[in-house]
């Protein structure tokens, strides 16, 4: 049986921190923070795949309305949760699929050996093998930051605070936390990210920022492509 792809919307605003503190406060009597944010966040470090044309990077930058990316996620530079993700984007709505490996699964990946993959019992995991051997897809950047999530059962609302975002230099290696890593963010800047299934409530409307400047198509692994693009001569396949 075929699965149904049940996508959500996304809704993402740049803005400065003086408005994610008001913005929080009014959150407060709608949503509460997330379980799993220990001390009110935890970090989320993502290794982003690319193929041999940077097709992910190409095609965001272009605009493009229907695409999809990989990332291998982790959270604390810890391996107690590990998945490999593709995300899927028509426009402003997204649907995630995810699978999970183990720690040396992923240090296999990242030293190019994808056999086990394709014997994988995940699906995703078997589609990834022949996105690597077909179409050549390989680590490109790691993006870094803090996030801040609020949660809400009526219409499945969650809002996220994503800040100090940044791109991770010096290896591939997702679990080593002495990464050094480059701020890609204006200071005193955040990403808010707005994400529902069914609706989004009117009186949570009404919190969200009503400048039209601020609701924006930004993305954390554009920006952080673009500040690593120099370190890692990422367009030799072009100059060559």
């Amino acid at each position: 049986m075929l699965k149904t792809e049940k996508y959500r919307n996304e809704w993402k605003y740049l803005i400065d921190n003086s408005q994610k503190e008001l913005v929080c406060k009014r959150l407060f009597p709608f949503l509460s923070l997330d379980k799993h944010a220990s001390d009110g966040g935890y970090m989320i470090r993502s290794l982003y795949f690319d193929d041999y044309f940077n097709t992910s990077y190409e095609e965001k930058d272009a605009g493009v309305l229907r695409r999809k990316k990989y990332r291998i996620r982790i959270y604390n530079c810890s391996d107690a949760s590990i998945k490999l993700e593709r995300k899927k984007k028509f426009g402003s709505y997204i649907y995630k699929e995810a699978a999970k490996l183990t720690k040396d699964e992923v240090y296999r990946i990242i030293d190019g050996d994808y056999d086990f993959l394709l014997k994988s019992d995940q699906s995703l995991c078997r589609e990834f093998y022949y996105e690597c051997v077909s179409n050549v897809m390989r680590p490109r950047t790691i993006v870094d930051y803090e996030r801040e999530p609020w949660i809400s059962d009526e219409g499945t609302v969650r809002i996220t605070f994503d800040m100090d975002v940044r791109a991770a230099i010096g290896s591939f290696d997702i679990f080593d936390p002495t990464l050094p890593a480059l701020n890609v963010l204006e200071p005193g800047k955040c990403v808010m990210e707005v994400k529902f299934t069914e609706f989004l409530p009117q009186a949570l409307r009404e919190i969200l920022p009503d400048r039209a400047s601020e609701f924006t198509a930004v993305s954390k692994y554009v920006l952080c492509y673009e500040k690593t693009e120099y370190m890692n001569s990422f367009k030799y396949w072009y100059d060559n």
